[in-house]
């Protein structure tokens, strides 16, 4: 008999996304056969209990998997602290965890994907993280799965021994980091990752994805991902703590099982490129959408 990983799933404040969240990873193949943990945030100010409680409403009806347990925080964490404490407290006891938050559609076999891998990698050091997002990315031909060195926070999943390695004080990262490794961590300046560093230590963010990519980047570890995304983002409304107002991210999600894992630890050179590629030609294409949102703010659409 498997023993398939603890799932964590964290909500908040969104009764809809979480609705929608669930009901996909119910129809997972391994749901059944795997244990749920809800983390739920206490409400931040009174203003947000009337869907905190919506939300934890919904979460005491779950069903169809082997256990569902509620942990209904009695102050608000924050999102940050909130998966911190929760990836810690499972990896902790079950060795592995996947992680999911309140805005994401999954494939039907985006579980068997996890479970998969972390079996597959679970003592190859190197592999620190596996995301099961990927970007919309235009190439023909790249490999069902690859290695690459930033990690995704829309659906991943990792093990204690890469946990372990989490710095979440942004001042010992800073300090690891010179000239070379900030153009190489931001994947050859196409992505605002450094940014995103600089204004967690000026206090602008909060963000624990950054720390942990960071982490993993600083160790040389390596992500795994699938070339086709196996999760949809559905939080980008303007509804979510970090979410914006623009679709740049939307995929269509694989509906085929993923069967085919590389062989070789290390970073795929074809698809960073097609990744690098994808990330230059988003940026004027964000611009544009933003210039668009605020036409339309102004003309009063």
């Amino acid at each position: 008999m498997q023993n398939f990983a603890p799932i964590a799933l964290f909500v908040y404040n969104r009764p809809e996304h979480t609705r929608r969240t669930i009901k996909f990873l119910q129809q997972n193949l391994l749901a059944d056969e795997s244990r749920l943990f809800i983390f739920s945030d206490a409400a931040k100010d009174s203003s947000q209990q009337v869907f905190v409680d919506e939300v934890r409403d919904i979460i005491k009806r779950v069903d169809g998997f082997k256990s569902v347990e509620l942990i209904e925080r009695k102050t608000n964490f924050g999102l940050a602290e909130s998966i911190i404490d929760g990836v810690s407290m499972l990896v902790s006891e079950y060795g592995k965890v996947i992680v999911f938050e309140d805005d994401l559609i999954s494939s039907a076999y985006t579980l068997q994907y996890f479970n998969d891998a972390l079996i597959r990698y679970q003592n190859e050091e190197k592999v620190m993280h596996i995301g099961a997002y990927m970007y919309p990315l235009k190439a023909e031909n790249l490999p069902e799965t690859f290695f690459y060195r930033a990690a995704t926070s829309w659906g991943w999943a990792t093990w204690d021994r890469a946990w372990k390695d989490f710095e979440p004080d942004i001042s010992k990262i800073i300090d690891q980091f010179d000239r070379k490794k900030r153009l190489e961590f931001s994947i050859d300046g196409t992505m605002n990752f450094w940014k995103q560093i600089i204004e967690f230590k000026r206090g602008r963010n909060n963000s624990w994805a950054i720390r942990w990519y960071a982490s993993i980047f600083l160790k040389g570890g390596l992500t795994l991902n699938p070339s086709k995304s196996l999760i949809n983002n559905i939080g980008h409304d303007g509804s979510g703590i970090h979410s914006g107002l623009n679709d740049i991210y939307h995929v269509i999600i694989n509906p085929l099982p993923v069967t085919s894992f590389p062989e070789k630890i290390e970073e795929n050179k074809e698809t960073y490129l097609a990744i690098k590629n994808f990330l230059k030609t988003r940026k004027g294409s964000l611009w544009q959408r933003i210039l668009r949102y605020t036409k339309q703010k102004i003309k009063g659409f």
